[in-house]
């Protein structure tokens, strides 16, 4: 049966590079929207990660069709927009301000016939025997074996990390598997909590997000919210403190976006965290934190 809009993309767990390097293939793992290209008859649409039709905001792919030696085609791939040093960058993306590029890895289906059930290495043949470069599309090269080195490179270059996809596998739209692994580089960061969004479900009786910011100079700058990497004695010494310094004003200058003040309370701003993330923002916002522990002061 031939694949047909919607289709939902296979996902990848998150974890470490596997210890059988010779039996996994390696990529860079970009940073943009995970997107889905069907090909027909010299038309491009466009599908997002959640199954949307975002055609229209993408007309620089419009002319993805004359790359494809085919006439009909479903490429998967991720739309990155690139900074000046040629380095695909999240926070540009969700802006658009410059035209995107659509970095194919994947073909699920060519001429009519899923590829789908097609091992990983024959569907990236296959890929780059159908997919001619463009201006604003591109098939990225993969390696078998060495993840470590390509996982290296990444860091080196300020990239986000590395996939792992595992050899002589199938494409599993919908499914999210240990056969494909995100290996992200994650940095330390030291903020400042300045308060804390209310928690929901099993985190009702505590916090759900600490509120961080940077000192600059002597204004506490907005940084984002943190709501990952705690255990549940964490949780409870975390909100004890919390709790006992707890205040009116927010520290935060200027003040944070509404939608973080909704459920704000605001605390005196005596704790600092270590924290991981994958990078700052333009905006000087904590990207995908994680909490470490707090900083003895």
């Amino acid at each position: 049966m031939t694949l047909r809009f919607p289709v939902e993309p296979m996902k990848a767990s998150l974890g470490l590079l596997p210890p059988d390097d010779g039996s996994w293939a390696y990529e860079v793992k970009w940073d943009g929207y995970r997107t889905l290209a069907f090909v027909e008859d010299g038309t491009v649409r466009l599908q997002s990660s959640r199954l949307h039709d975002v055609t229209h905001k993408y007309p620089e792919l419009a002319a993805l069709s004359t790359g494809v030696g085919a006439s009909r085609a479903v490429l998967d791939g991720e739309l990155v927009v690139l900074d000046d040093e040629g380095r695909p960058r999240f926070e540009l993306i969700q802006r658009h301000e410059r035209q995107a590029a659509f970095y194919v890895f994947d073909i699920l289906s060519l001429d009519g016939t899923d590829t789908v059930t097609l091992a990983y290495e024959e569907r990236r043949r296959i890929l780059a025997d159908v997919v001619e470069a463009g201006g604003n599309w591109h098939v990225p090269a993969h390696r078998i074996g060495d993840g470590q080195a390509l996982l290296d490179a990444t860091e080196a270059q300020q990239l986000e990390g590395v996939m792992a996809k595992r050899l002589g596998t199938s494409y599993r739209p919908g499914h999210r598997t240990k056969d494909w692994r995100k290996v992200k580089h994650r940095r330390p960061a030291e903020v400042v909590i300045g308060g804390y969004t209310v928690g929901g479900g099993n985190r009702s009786s505590h916090f759900g997000a600490l509120l961080v910011g940077r000192w600059e100079g002597d204004s506490l700058r907005f940084a984002g919210g943190v709501g990952s990497g705690f255990t549940v004695a964490r949780l409870e010494d975390l909100t004890g403190r919390l709790r006992r310094i707890e205040v009116a004003e927010c520290p935060f200058e200027p003040l944070p976006p509404t939608a973080y003040r909704r459920s704000a309370t605001w605390v005196r701003p005596e704790l600092s965290a270590r924290v991981e993330i994958t990078e700052f923002t333009n905006e000087g916002y904590v990207r995908q934190a994680a909490f470490i522990e707090l900083v003895d002061p």
